[in-house]
């Protein structure tokens, strides 16, 4: 598999990943528990997608886009191009990644100065999950060229699953790994600070804390599945998969923040995440008869996101129904979680 990553640029990247982590360790570490503003919210989210374009900006100057040679300022556009639409799309996806976090704090009322803790957790779980996910199916897709064609009809599978499931009211109560969760662990009624764990009534037992925690785990194994698929359909340059994941993912906690208290404002937004996933599903589907041009995939994911945030705006929710589709079974509320 051809890939512009060097052992320079690879090295570069993952110096860049580890300094950026513990800024954002150190910071938090210094704030302490607090809620998040929308100001601290949108400054930092500002930060990282200016971060991210910065990079793309060098990148590109990196491989010879302000060059004399056509071939190699081809091949640099190329690869910018290829960030730019994997970028947007896993940004993308990554809100309705969002919005099911917000649901899991709400359902469990997790103190908004102890979101952040978890959300970062999160986030580095997610990093390490794409990272081995994505070593994968590059390993798959040089070794099956037809894993591609698996690929493409998964992504159908789930843009058409998105979009049936977006208008019903996810229903955490009767979810299969809250139920195996209530099951097998002690579970404390209350919270104890930011701990996992406490001690009640003289019993070791799980706070409600470790259990956001689980759960978000397996949201992240989830939209890590879709996701995926979803950016080698753009690429298959691990480099460029690689960075445009990282890139995404390492700006969710500010973006979280930002978009919590909006989100009933993108009702629609899941219908037009299917629609993204449909399409590159049948781009990947297509990829031996035709290949569809980068700056076709990119103009036609902005375009989705823009119309289906307008016509939010414009067009009010039903009453009831959710913005996202959580990753499990949606089911009629009315169960009673187990105990």
């Amino acid at each position: 598999m051809i890939s512009i990553g060097t052992p320079l640029l690879w090295s570069l990247f993952a110096a860049f990943v580890v300094v950026a982590l513990i800024v954002d360790f150190f910071a938090m570490s210094r704030q302490g528990s607090h809620a998040v503003s929308i100001k601290e919210a949108s400054i930092w989210s500002l930060i990282w997608v200016a971060v991210s374009f910065f990079f793309v900006a060098w990148l590109w100057w990196f491989l010879g886009g302000t060059g004399q040679d056509p071939v190699t300022r081809e091949m640099a556009d190329a690869k910018a191009l290829e960030f730019i639409t994997g970028y947007l799309v896993e940004k993308a996806l990554a809100v309705d990644n969002i919005f099911v976090f917000l649901m899991l704090f709400t359902y469990f009322a997790v103190p908004a100065e102890f979101q952040k803790r978890v959300l970062m957790i999160g986030i580095l779980g997610a990093l390490v999950l794409r990272a081995v996910m994505i070593l994968i199916g590059a390993w798959l897709i040089t070794q099956f060229h037809w894993v591609m064609y698996v690929f493409g009809a998964f992504l159908l599978f789930t843009g058409v699953k998105m979009w049936w499931a977006a208008g019903q009211e996810p229903d955490l109560d009767n979810n299969p790994a809250l139920k195996w969760i209530n099951r097998h662990m002690k579970i404390s009624p209350t919270f104890d600070g930011e701990k996992f764990f406490t001690v009640h009534n003289g019993v070791k037992m799980a706070t409600p804390l470790f259990v956001v925690i689980m759960l978000i785990g397996i949201v992240d194994i989830v939209f890590a599945v879709d996701s995926i698929p979803a950016i080698f359909a753009i690429t298959t340059d691990p480099f460029i998969v690689l960075t445009s994941n990282v890139f995404a993912i390492l700006g969710l906690r500010a973006m979280y923040f930002l978009l919590a208290s909006m989100h009933e404002r993108f009702h629609l937004l899941s219908y037009g995440l299917a629609i993204i996933l449909v399409f590159i599903g049948t781009k990947m589907m297509l990829i031996d008869l035709y290949k569809i041009p980068i700056t076709w995939s990119l103009g036609f994911t902005v375009l989705t996101l823009a119309i289906t945030m307008i016509l939010s705006l414009k067009i009010p929710a039903r009453k009831g129904a959710s913005s996202t589709s959580f990753p499990f079974s949606p089911k009629e509320r009315g169960g009673s979680k187990d105990s």
